[in-house]
């Protein structure tokens, strides 16, 4: 609202003011009239409506309101470039070993050799013998070592030795076929003493030995993968599979077996075939 109108307003208002004073003051001192009329005739009545004033200047701004209702989902945006490389995961578990390939191509042939030079064999006759008789004296002296040094045991066809190392059944049997032989795999009871025998000795009450039913629950197996047939030397009530995962077995020093789980660690004895004469021939 501006000024003018302020003034207009104001002035309005005292002009109706004094009328009604006016009118008081006239109704009350005419006494030669009725009050009726006088009042009546003399009353000011508003005057005629005014012109419209000149627009106010804006108000401040108000309180913003609550906030609206979520609005509709809006249009799915462009596609954003593509990100840096992410940083290389861990290494993997080592996968399964492959299958063997095919077998390549045979190589040039060598050239030919130089001649030898014709052997005088007898010059050599005495110098053979005594070789010999020395092989003989270190195979026994070989054997002493083996049996009591290195304590290791023997038949006519096998080596026995037992790796003072505590080892799953999986471990185990890797160890003992890294180094050419297997987990002892008594077929008969001289085998079986003498394994024993050699448990007892080395003060140790129990070994893994090669023989599992880890295939199928309750077949028996040897490490080379044939049958328990014709010989076994079970403790009384054994095997049991006690806990539901006895697929291993140990050999006690009393020579009894019993089956256990394989993934206990226990000292065991491993087995080496001995090479024959016509092995060594060829050797």
């Amino acid at each position: 609202m501006n000024g003018q109108k302020k003034r207009q307003l104001k002035t309005y208002l005292i002009l109706a003011v004094l009328s009604a004073l006016l009118a008081r003051v006239f109704c009350s001192d005419a006494d030669s009239h009725p009050t009726t009329d006088v009042c009546s005739t003399n009353t000011i009545l508003p005057g005629p409506k005014g012109e419209k004033g000149e627009r106010g200047n804006p108000g401040e701004i108000g309180k913003l309101g609550k906030e609206g209702p979520m609005g509709m989902k809006g249009e799915k945006g462009d596609p954003a470039d593509v990100g840096d490389q992410g940083m290389i995961g861990k290494i993997g578990p080592i996968g399964t070993k492959g299958e063997k390939g095919c077998k390549g191509l045979s190589g040039p042939a060598g050239g030919k050799g130089k001649a030898g030079s014709v052997c005088d064999c007898g010059r050599y006759r005495k110098f053979v013998g005594q070789l010999e008789v020395n092989v003989a004296r270190l195979k026994t002296s070989l054997k002493f070592v083996k049996n009591v040094i290195a304590g290791i045991r023997e038949t006519d066809e096998k080596y026995y030795y037992i790796v003072k190392e505590e080892r799953s059944y999986r471990d185990a049997l890797t160890h003992c076929r890294i180094r050419g032989g297997t987990l002892a795999m008594p077929r008969d009871e001289a085998s079986n003493s003498l394994i024993a025998d050699y448990i007892s000795k080395s003060g140790l009450f129990r070994v893994f030995i090669g023989v599992n039913d880890v295939e199928k629950e309750g077949q028996f197996m040897y490490t080379d993968n044939t049958p328990l047939q014709n010989y076994s030397s079970w403790k009384e009530s054994e095997p049991n599979d006690a806990s539901g995962h006895e697929d291993c077995v140990e050999m006690l020093s009393s020579g009894a077996w019993n089956d256990v789980e394989c993934h206990l660690t226990i000292y065991f004895v491993c087995e080496f075939m001995k090479k024959k004469k016509t092995d060594l021939q060829r050797a």
